[in-house]
């Protein structure tokens, strides 16, 4: 498991997920106390099965009717003179 300071984490993101990508385990740490650990998405889904997407997640919250569904317009957007 590799261990990088928030410093480190912030400057060099893309090559922290290029490592978790390829099963590395990385704890992000702040004056030197470990705050956060970054996964594989694969081992977050096996610690929080249950967890709604975030979408189900917005839509169980107030607001939303029961039986809700979100109907797209799907047609072309309107043509602009420039």
């Amino acid at each position: 498991m590799k261990q990088i300071n928030l410093r480190e984490a912030k400057a060099t993101l893309s090559a922290i997920l290029d490592d978790v990508e390829h099963g590395e385990v990385t704890t992000i740490t702040r004056h030197g106390k470990a705050v956060a650990m970054v996964i594989p998405f694969e081992q977050g889904k096996k610690l929080y099965p249950d967890r709604p997407n975030f979408i189900e997640y917005l839509m169980s919250g107030p607001g939303f009717p029961e039986g809700f569904e979100m109907d797209r317009n799907m047609s072309p957007s309107r043509d602009i003179d420039l």
